[in-house]
């Protein structure tokens, strides 16, 4: 998908996009500039949302019985599934994500969403009755409108399925505007969507930068907006949509701590290391950064994670030995190179990697890497880096590590690491985090995501996620005449 695209997809078609600006995108494994997108303008926004309000008011998918529209979405997963492999291509030459999880985790690991929600949608009981104090109630289901949905470049398929899946079960009309970094994907979304048979303007897709965000969450006609990204983003919707009241959904950064109790058996925890603490170079916002260790077993710790990432395969995206690939982009490595040396000059030491690696000169390559001696108030303890960072932290004793965990101004993730799952409970119920996990770390599809403090409102995945795009109605029926 090389070239110029100037294209967005409003009313079920793909129509030149107002703005004639364009944003490059860019290979973060040889820095070539190889494709452009369209950065749109108010004119392409206000087009894609009003051709999502005239199919909400006009194209029958709200009043579809919840079923039939699991139908269009079981269609949606098997029409991603038959682009499993051009979208695992054009998602590596956008972000630089290793081909063989690209094509994973944008093909069957995101129908997988899809066909999740279509089941959802099958039992949606879209009224009910409840009675109390002899008095009956009709219970309505709804969906809230118009949903803008504001999507993250880091697993673009896969962000995009957690909101509009669920957003189109509920019988809502949505604008998706992907990140500019990874939205080539998004046109054969647009094809799919299309052999899907999904009624237009029911989903439309509009392409730019922050400010077309910032112009999708403003926007009076979108009713509900969710977003994924940043904290300082997120506070920035937060505000548009307050201003109106519209509903909000925020998934934002994290800081999340792995937690090792002094009795952790380290054949658990350490092949958990590259998956949980630095997946895809780090750049996952519930990714464990933060690694908790007793002052007794310090050193053995630091020397495992050690080992484990100085052994991770740094490479090319589309070698199939490669675990760890580029970081998406120069200023990207240039941040996580500034947090490092934050690091070095806080008094941290650098135990393995930090580096631009040899021999991959082009590119945006950097070593995955393991900071000890990491005190609670430097900056690479306490902010979000997203690069292959990970800093052990050291505690005396429980109540000290349970307060190292919640001491940031994030919640979103944590785990617990334990030969004793009863204390480890104990211990993810005093976590301040949305999701916690005892011995492992992965989030489930039927369970809920997301955060607290600043790490966001709201959750996705599960029914909840389905209930984000409902709202509640009560009707009260007229009383029964009784007889006479």
């Amino acid at each position: 998908m090389t070239g110029e695209h100037t294209d967005i997809y409003v009313d079920g078609e793909l129509r030149p996009a107002h703005s004639s600006a364009r944003i490059p995108v860019v290979n973060p494994a040889d820095e070539l500039e190889f494709a452009t997108i369209p950065n749109g303008d108010k004119h392409d926004v206000s087009a894609a949302v009003d051709a999502a309000r005239a199919a909400f008011r006009n194209s029958g998918w709200p009043q579809l019985p919840p079923s039939q529209r699991a139908h269009y979405l079981r269609r949606l997963a098997r029409a991603i599934e038959d682009r499993a492999e051009q979208l695992g291509a054009v998602v590596t030459a956008q972000i630089g994500m290793p081909l063989v999880s690209s094509v994973q985790s944008n093909g069957s690991g995101t129908s997988k969403y899809y066909r999740y929600y279509a089941e959802l949608a099958g039992q949606l009981e879209v009224e009910s009755e409840r009675i109390g104090h002899e008095l009956r109630t009709v219970i309505r289901r709804e969906p809230v409108g118009v949903a803008g949905l504001i999507v993250p470049w880091n697993g673009p398929q896969g962000a995009i399925a957690w909101k509009l899946a669920p957003a189109l079960a509920a019988g809502c009309t949505t604008v998706v505007k992907p990140a500019p970094e990874a939205s080539l994907d998004s046109y054969l979304l647009a094809e799919a969507l299309g052999e899907a048979g999904i009624p237009p303007g029911v989903v439309n897709i509009v392409f730019g930068g922050r400010e077309t965000g910032a112009l999708v969450a403003s926007h009076p006609g979108v009713d509900k907006v969710s977003f994924t990204g940043s904290t300082h983003a997120g506070r920035q919707v937060a505000l548009a949509c307050a201003k109106r009241f519209a509903r909000v959904t925020l998934e934002l950064g994290g800081k999340s701590a792995a937690l090792l109790l002094e009795d952790v058996d380290l054949d658990t925890f350490l092949p958990l290391v590259a998956p949980a603490c630095i997946p895809f170079s780090g750049q996952i916002c519930h990714a464990l950064t933060r690694v908790l260790a007793p002052r007794a077993r310090y050193d053995e710790v630091v020397e495992g994670i050690a080992n484990k990432v100085a052994g991770l395969v740094v490479g090319h995206p589309l070698n199939p030995a490669t675990q760890v690939g580029p970081l998406v982009a120069k200023r990207q490595r240039v941040r996580v190179e500034e947090y490092i040396a934050s690091g070095c000059v806080q008094g941290a030491k650098v135990v393995t990697g930090g580096r631009r690696p040899q021999g991959l000169d082009v590119g945006y390559y950097l070593e995955p890497t393991v900071f000890r001696d990491v005190d609670t108030s430097m900056r690479i303890a306490q902010e979000e880096i997203f690069g292959p960072v990970v800093s052990v932290i050291p505690y005396h004793n429980e109540e000290e590590a349970i307060a190292i965990c919640n001491g940031t101004t994030y919640g979103l993730g944590g785990a617990v690491f334990t030969s004793d799952p009863e204390r480890g409970m104990a211990i993810a119920r005093r976590v301040e985090a949305g999701v916690v996990g005892i011995n492992r770390y992965a989030l489930h599809i039927d369970a809920p995501f997301g955060g607290v403090k600043e790490s966001g409102l709201g959750r996705e995945l599960g029914p909840e996620g389905l209930a984000a795009f409902l709202e509640i109605k009560s009707i009260f029926p007229a009383q029964r005449s009784s007889a006479v």
